[in-house]
């Protein structure tokens, strides 16, 4: 059976136009013990009702939520219904970015032929069963909507791989290469996959992720591309904070990268790590959370921004407001959400390609 980069088939980026994203409302009581839960949920509703005015929102909601309920906390007068569409799934946890569907894109006259990829997703090294439901979710999407499903069989979390669309990938090396995923691959076996399902022409390999993300260091925290030849990454300024070193080291490695066909060097802008050390602790025992900001989610007309640190917060609206012209940039307050261990972009996933699916 041929391969979907044999087929034609390349993973788009993040800004080609979406049908839909994917959300899942927050209810795990172990990831929100007491109050925050509703701390999250405030989070939640505040992320909907800003982005269902730019698209639709596919919302699963896990068995045991009260659909009036939600509806009630995301306020009826305040959101168009018709743009949320909500489906009861059986569900784990939140973070659709690394359990959702993976899509991939072919050109057939002039127009987009989508089909999704089906990973296999353990919950980052399996540190937080069950994750069953949520491994499932890609099946459920290429049932429901009738899509093409591709199965690579190897563990990838959408949050480990960045994309410009032209085949360019950014990942680390502490996730893909972790042997709590896939012990009986290598770096070279690995990169196949990445070429035959999701059409990866270059990959550059950073290093690690920040202190206190418990998926051992995925690349939408620390290292994003804003176009095809921009890429954004988080910089210290503070060389004793305990992710500097780890960020010196990435931002020297694409430095000196080149895109593979022309061989000239990308462009590189850099962005000040926010506040990552909290004055609690995580459910880990961590003092630190993965705070950064780029962990946005580019959506149709719109870029949501996590806000963190008002030192940082206004440089980091001001270049995504230079970058993406095109399209509003949205601030969001993600101190609750992050202290779950994820931001915007963990908890969203951008859905292609749905012809009528929701007339």
């Amino acid at each position: 059976m041929k391969k979907p980069s044999e087929l034609g088939y390349q993973m788009p980026a993040e800004w080609e136009t979406h049908a839909a994203t994917e959300l899942h409302w927050p209810s795990n009581r172990e990831t929100w013990p007491g109050e925050r839960l509703a701390r999250v949920e405030s989070v939640y509703i505040e992320i909907i009702r800003k982005l269902h005015q730019y698209e639709d929102i596919i919302l699963l909601l896990d068995g045991q939520v009260n659909t009036d309920s939600v509806l009630k906390k995301i306020g009826r007068d305040e959101v168009d219904l018709n743009k949320i569409h909500i489906y009861k799934v059986p569900l784990n946890d939140v973070w659709a970015r690394d359990c959702g569907p993976i899509f991939i894109k072919k050109e057939t006259s002039g127009t987009g032929q989508y089909a999704l990829t089906n990973w296999g997703y353990n919950a980052w090294g399996e540190k937080y069963p069950p994750f069953d439901s949520d491994n499932r979710i890609p099946e459920w999407f290429a049932s429901t909507f009738d899509l093409k499903l591709f199965e690579p069989e190897m563990i990838l979390e959408g949050g480990s791989i960045d994309t410009n669309g032209d085949g360019i990938f950014l990942t680390t090396e502490s996730v893909l290469l972790n042997k709590n995923r896939n012990p009986k691959l290598n770096k070279l076996e690995i990169e196949k996959r990445l070429n035959d399902y999701l059409g990866a022409k270059q990959i550059i390999w950073l290093k690690d992720g920040l202190a206190g993300d418990d998926t051992d260091g995925h690349i939408d925290d620390i290292t994003r591309f804003l176009d095809r030849n921009t890429i954004l990454t988080m910089i210290c300024t503070d060389p004793l904070d305990i992710n500097y070193e780890t960020l010196q080291r990435n931002y020297e490695i694409l430095l000196q990268s080149r895109h593979h066909l022309t061989g000239k060097p990308f462009q590189i802008v850099t962005l000040s790590l926010p506040k990552t050390k909290i004055e609690v602790t995580t459910l880990d025992g961590s003092e630190h959370v993965p705070a950064s900001y780029a962990n946005f989610y580019i959506a149709n007309g719109v870029v949501l921004v996590p806000l963190y640190d008002e030192r940082y917060d206004e440089i980091a609206l001001e270049l995504f407001a230079r970058y993406f012209s095109d399209r509003d940039i949205i601030g969001i307050e993600c101190s609750d959400l992050v202290w779950g261990q994820g931001s915007i972009h963990c908890i969203t996933q951008q859905i292609y390609g749905l012809p009528d699916w929701n007339k």
